[in-house]
């Protein structure tokens, strides 16, 4: 195994960590929804970044979902959620990490279905 394959995989580990919290966070009640979309989001971009070293490319640090799905594109890698929709999640990461407003900009079940695409995909991409 190389040693892309393997912080790629690493990298998936680390997104399915972000994944069950969000999944068990957006169980609790007394949880606000953001705190739960910070971890999916968490969880998209690491899975977009797995993809990104197992492919050799290199990219900036940042959260930017949009930049780092750009990026696949402009090297013919196609992940599962376009650019535009993923930017929905972009705000997760940092600007409502450092608010106490709760909006709803995404509904849970888009969320839960664009992190399971992306898992899915991500998986595929790095075990082929």
């Amino acid at each position: 195994m190389t040693p892309a394959t393997e912080e790629a995989l690493r990298f998936i580990r680390l997104a399915d960590d972000d994944a069950a919290a969000f999944r068990g966070l957006l169980k609790l009640p007394e949880v606000k929804f953001r705190l739960a979309c910070f971890h999916a989001q968490q969880a998209v971009e690491k899975l977009l970044k797995a993809v990104l070293i197992f492919n050799g490319i290199e990219f900036q640090r940042t959260h930017d979902l949009h930049t780092l799905a750009t990026l696949l594109l402009q090297n013919d890698i196609t992940p599962p959620c376009a650019p535009e929709e993923l930017t929905r999640l972009n705000p997760f990461a940092v600007t409502y990490r450092y608010d106490d407003t709760d909006i709803p900009l995404i509904r849970d079940d888009v969320v839960e279905t664009m992190v399971n695409a992306m898992r899915h995909w991500a998986g595929e991409v790095v075990t082929k």
